[in-house]
């Protein structure tokens, strides 16, 4: 047997071995990632979902004008039953840390919001409206914040003929009170 065939031979084997091993690491890197976008697309989803419904249990609850002794149980239990604790724990642990930020913030002006509901604040008062407009801005800050993430393009304003995301120049009782329509843009 000759020495150079054996050479060849053993040297073609290894080379195809680490090819094999290569492109397996690769395709597993990629799986790894594209189940870390999927879990986070999923979360991204749910947490705005479960903001979505204790916002709409608060306004809710603005609306109806419930007895004031039953308000702070009924706004604790908004964020409860919407499972918003529980998704952002799981936002902290799979969100990037822009999205994890922007949810935070989101969910710091939902708090806001469920006190001033807590506090008797109806939907027509300023009280509720000097809360509630920061909500709207920190919501759409956060889905332009996902959306630019996942897609790598974000809405803006514009796209809904809009001047800023916080809804101040489409909502009734702003501009009814005269306030600056025209707030800071991000």
């Amino acid at each position: 047997m000759e020495w150079g065939t054996l050479v060849a031979t053993l040297g073609g084997g290894l080379i195809a071995i680490a090819g094999t091993v290569l492109a397996d690491r690769l395709r597993t890197r990629q799986e790894h990632r594209r189940g870390l976008q999927a879990r986070r697309r999923d979360v991204y989803t749910e947490f705005i979902a479960a903001a979505g419904a204790a916002h709409t249990e608060l306004r809710r609850l603005a609306q109806s004008g419930a007895e004031a002794t039953g308000l702070e149980e009924a706004s604790r239990l908004a964020l409860t039953d919407a499972r918003i604790y529980e998704v952002r724990e799981r936002l902290f642990i799979d969100a990037s840390a822009r999205i994890a930020g922007t949810g935070q913030a989101m969910f710091e002006c939902l708090r806001a919001l469920r006190r001033t509901v807590a506090a008797g604040a109806d939907v027509s008062t300023p009280a509720f409206h000097d809360i509630y407009h920061p909500y709207l801005d920190a919501v759409w800050a956060y889905r332009e914040a996902v959306r630019n993430e996942l897609e790598g393009h974000a809405l803006a304003p514009a796209d809904f003929g809009w001047s800023a995301w916080d809804g101040h120049e489409r909502c009734p009782h702003c501009r009814q009170r005269g306030t600056n329509t025209q707030p800071e843009q991000r």
